[in-house]
């Protein structure tokens, strides 16, 4: 009765002040709530996904939670501008995750609903504060873990400092709660409204050339949305095509203090999930294309086709960026056979990705992570 009531009277709900000292605003808890049934469907929509990355990359997994309070620990050590600047970058890495699931956690049709309702600004920040102290817990478990090891292994740099590198690593927490926090408050704020458009996109494509016409209804359909209203994929291939090249150009000059497995292991895993993203956001594109697309006058295969190789080039582009940049750097002490069989190894999955649209969400994931081991293997061998 009071779940019906909640539901369908939300006014008198919220706006009553008949509610006993102590207890959580309505509002809270169907906040939280809400986070909660979206945090169990995400965690259930990647069941197989984690279960093949734990068995192939469990190791690896502990190896990173034990670097994650590393960077905090080193700002204390360092003069109040650069451990300032670490402190931030570590907060605002922390709070991507958060950034990246936002339209799962707050869905465009709630947010509107929930921006309708009579509350108080405080209200609302109490309940963006309360939904990101909620993500945030999993980030602190962590934290204190990391932290535990370091302090367990108490190296001579961190003795002095111990207390220090604590503070730092409670500020980065606080910040990434406090950003996520405002990345929620954001996401309830009013949507912009919408420019029309000078010109319909019937008129703009019977005024465009017949061969042009396949790249036309490509931008129109796949590149403007991926930029539009709260899709994230052209934000996030951007950062991945970032990441994939900042890496790769670290490990190829092979950049000191860093071990070179490592780096070939974060140069492999960008270059094959920058593929990997950039496939799927196509394929669920066609997934909500394709009724309509079946009515209009024109061909889709060259459209799919082009879709999807526009997924292919941003791998392929670091690829010959990073043959070119081997081959100007360093060719005499380079493996030539080893570097092309990186390359031909680095292609075939990629193209694999591409290539194999059938395959199940399990199969998918165990295809990308063999091809981050493998790719990581070969490329452990470049400079032996």
């Amino acid at each position: 009765m009071a779940g019906s009531l909640l539901l369908e009277s939300p006014t008198i709900v919220f706006l009553s002040p008949m509610r006993l000292s102590g207890n959580p605003h309505p509002y809270l808890l169907l906040r939280l709530r809400l986070t909660h049934h979206a945090l169990r469907q995400f965690v259930a929509s990647l069941a197989s996904s984690v279960e093949i990355l734990v068995l192939l990359a469990g190791p690896l997994l502990l190896g990173l939670l034990s670097v994650l309070a590393l960077p905090c620990l080193h700002a204390a050590t360092l003069p109040w501008p650069a451990a300032l600047a670490i402190i931030g970058a570590q907060a605002l890495a922390t709070c991507l995750p958060a950034w990246l699931l936002r339209k799962r956690l707050l869905p465009a049709p709630v947010a509107a609903w929930l921006r309708a309702l009579p509350l108080t600004p405080a209200l609302r920040w109490q309940a963006d504060a309360g939904v990101a102290a909620m993500l945030m817990a999993p980030l602190a478990l962590a934290y204190a873990a990391s932290a535990g090891v370091w302090l367990y292994q108490s190296p001579a740099w961190l003795r002095p400092v111990a207390a220090q590198g604590m503070a730092a690593i409670g500020a980065s927490w606080l910040l990434s709660w406090l950003l996520t926090a405002c990345i929620f408050k954001l996401r309830m704020a009013a949507p912009r409204p919408v420019r029309h458009a000078r010109q319909t996109a019937a008129v703009r494509l019977a005024s465009v050339a017949p061969r042009w016409t396949t790249m036309f209804v490509w931008r129109r359909l796949f590149w403007l949305p991926f930029w539009r209203a709260d899709n994230v994929v052209g934000i996030q291939q951007s950062l991945l095509l970032a990441g994939a090249v900042i890496s790769m150009l670290a490990w190829l000059l092979r950049v000191p203090l860093v071990p070179a497995p490592l780096l070939a292991l974060l140069a492999s895993a960008s270059l094959v999930l920058i593929t990997d993203r950039g496939d799927k956001a196509v394929r669920e594109q066609l997934t909500l294309l394709r009724p309509s697309l079946a009515a209009w006058p024109i061909a889709c295969t060259p459209l799919i086709r082009l879709a999807c190789a526009f997924s292919l080039l941003p791998g392929f582009a670091v690829l010959v960026a990073a043959a070119a940049l081997l081959q100007a750097t360093t060719p005499a002490v380079l493996q030539q056979r080893v570097a092309l069989v990186y390359a031909c190894t680095a292609s075939c999955a990629l193209l694999a990705i591409v290539g194999l649209p059938r395959l199940s969400a399990r199969a998918r994931v165990a295809l990308v992570v063999f091809a981050i081991l493998i790719l990581t293997a070969i490329g452990s061998e470049l400079w032996n």
